[in-house]
């Protein structure tokens, strides 16, 4: 059985805790700080299951189909909604990057292009995921 001096620590230390980042508004405002503004959508490929069995590891793939500066990826329900940047040199011809992420829950992934004269795309999938990661206590 616990003690009510031991539950009133157990909920302090939780209050203590930062919150997480997790909503759309904050994956706007970092989608925003990385490329400078809201992109359009674009010439921007993202390709990644959208029914996602686990979320502990899922591969994602995004491209451009010109030459871009970088690359991002966005996942708004994360508890950090910027996931990754790749920077690109002006020799790379076809940029893109695969990696494996990690889903929190359910939502819409978004891949953010950068060109070098300041344009940018943006493109966005919708995910299902049934079995989280990256949960809170």
């Amino acid at each position: 059985m616990i003690s009510r001096r031991t539950l009133f620590m157990a909920a302090s230390a939780l209050a203590a805790l930062p919150q997480a980042r997790a909503t759309e508004a904050a994956m706007a405002a970092a989608i925003r700080a990385w490329a400078g503004q809201t992109p359009p959508p674009g010439v921007l490929t993202l390709d990644m299951a959208e029914l996602v069995e686990n979320g502990n590891a899922v591969p994602v793939r995004v491209a451009a189909a010109e030459p871009v500066v970088g690359l991002a990826l966005f996942a708004p329900l994360n508890p950090e909604p910027e996931v990754l940047q790749v920077r690109f040199g002006p020799a790379v011809a076809r940029p893109e990057f695969s990696t494996r992420i990690r889903l929190a829950r359910s939502q819409r992934i978004v891949a953010v292009a950068k060109a070098a004269d300041g344009r940018c795309w943006q493109a966005g999938l919708d995910v299902i995921v049934t079995l989280a990661a990256c949960v809170e206590p």
